[in-house]
């Protein structure tokens, strides 16, 4: 049986509060209260969905009630009853919280029409924020998919740092989804109404990216015809995503060292300082400890980035997610592409869960998307699987068993083969015996290969 919504009317008129009783009993639970003293009483013990109150009361008056019944009970849904001549208080009870407001004497249809209103919209809002949630669990955070236990901890990694200031760096492959992780964790968090604010560092030159970043004042070079506000004081309020940071030169690594720092930037060919208020979140594919350990790389600025590091797995350490995946864009690109692919064949699906997948997700989606424009059956099979990656992968499985040899000199003998096929690439190698570049060196000292 369906639960009735809970009505409380408060008002210190015993008519007028059993008149609205009577009319709204048949569909409602109706609570009544005959002073705000009251009505808070049954507000603390137990739910309920409308405060229906009146204004001027004896004692504690109905907006008050309202503000101090929202403090507490922040979905409540309050519609305010008032004289003719105390429209202008309805209009300021409305600007507090209040849903609506009606004038005396009360039309009870038209009451029952608001009513409804409002308890459609607050079952909508509360379904839409069931569905935010059962995605988030399902998905992960909106448009980050996986269900994976790697993909898991970056989950629960990104809702713990989502409500900090903290600077967050986070390393991946390229093509693990750096930029959707940034975002999910300025969606999540405070800055979520500022804007955010992306640049990729490796697709400007490096002259023109300490403008980009900074700004620049009219007349600051050839070329400057007038003032330009940067990406820092764009990303005011909000987030500064920098993806790719390890390929910023050393000149702009001290001025984004120094905005993190003092939160003030000097735009190209300015020297007054400009106050900046954005929360930076950095990306990168590259070890920057490595990097500062050569001397590429600002050590102050690497621990200063060094705060919260998020590291994405790459695909091939997320088998269980691979399925997901390529089911997730075979619908997307479906409705794209005016297409009724069925989906993938156990051999198809066989064949790609053993690829290492070098590009990540990106390489993922743009195969899917060309499996589908390219497909003529109903389903996807091994032959419409790219001529590259069917070879990619049965090439993995190329070294011969030998019952002569233990399992470690056969791992050995793979490792060696691959090295082989590479000419040496240590990072191609990896991705050939799908494991990555860390577990092949210590592979290599375990066996000694140089």
């Amino acid at each position: 049986m369906k639960t009735k919504p809970v009505v409380l009317i408060v008002d210190d008129e015993k008519s007028a509060r059993d008149g609205l009783v009577r009319a709204l009993r048949r569909n409602y639970r109706v609570l009544a209260a005959e002073n705000a003293t009251t009505a808070l009483e049954v507000l603390a013990s137990q739910k309920i969905d409308v405060l229906l109150s009146d204004v001027r009361m004896p004692g504690m008056d109905g907006i008050t009630l309202m503000q101090r019944a929202l403090a507490n009970h922040p979905a409540l849904t309050c519609i305010i009853l008032t004289a003719y001549g105390d429209v202008e208080l309805a209009v300021e009870a409305m600007q507090q919280g209040a849903t609506d407001f009606m004038t005396k004497p009360i039309n009870l249809d038209k009451l029952e029409l608001v009513l409804e209103r409002v308890l459609k919209a607050k079952h909508i809002e509360l379904e839409n924020e069931q569905l935010r949630v059962q995605l988030d669990s399902k998905y992960g955070l909106e448009n980050i998919i996986g269900n994976s236990a790697p993909m898991q901890e970056v989950f629960d990694m990104i809702r713990q740092v989502a409500g900090s200031r903290a600077t967050v760096l986070i390393q991946g492959e390229s093509g693990t989804g750096k930029e959707l992780v940034a975002k999910a964790i300025h969606q999540l968090g405070a800055r979520s109404k500022g804007p955010f604010v992306a640049v990729h560092c490796a697709a400007l030159a490096q002259n023109l990216l300490e403008s980009e970043l900074f700004g620049h004042e009219k007349g600051a070079f050839t070329g400057a015809m007038e003032r330009r506000v940067g990406r820092f004081e764009k990303a005011d309020g909000g987030s500064l995503f920098l993806d790719e940071i390890s390929e910023i030169d050393a000149s702009v690594q001290v001025k984004i060292l120094r905005a993190l720092e003092e939160r003030q930037i000097e735009r190209v060919g300015g020297d007054i300082p400009v106050d900046v208020d954005s929360r930076l979140i950095a990306a990168t594919n590259r070890d920057l400890k490595a990097m500062v350990d050569e001397g590429e790389f600002r050590e102050d600025l690497f621990y200063r980035l060094y705060v919260v590091v998020i590291t994405l797995p790459p695909l091939r350490e997320r088998e269980d997610d691979i399925l997901l995946l390529l089911n997730h864009y075979l619908a997307v690109f479906n409705e794209e592409n005016g297409k009724q692919v069925e989906g993938f064949t156990p051999a198809a699906y066989n064949l790609l869960s053993a690829y290492a997948w070098p590009g990540n997700i990106r390489e993922l989606r743009n195969l899917v998307e060309r499996m589908v424009v390219l497909a003529h059956g109903k389903g996807l099979d091994v032959k419409d699987i790219p001529e590259q990656v069917r070879d990619e992968t049965g090439n993995r499985g190329e070294v011969k068993i030998d019952a002569d040899l233990t399992v470690d000199e056969m791992e050995k003998r793979m490792v060696v083969q691959a090295l082989e096929k590479t000419g040496g690439n240590r990072t191609k190698a990896a991705e050939k015996l799908g494991i990555s570049r860390r577990t092949l060196h210590r592979k290599l000292n375990q066996y000694e290969i140089n």
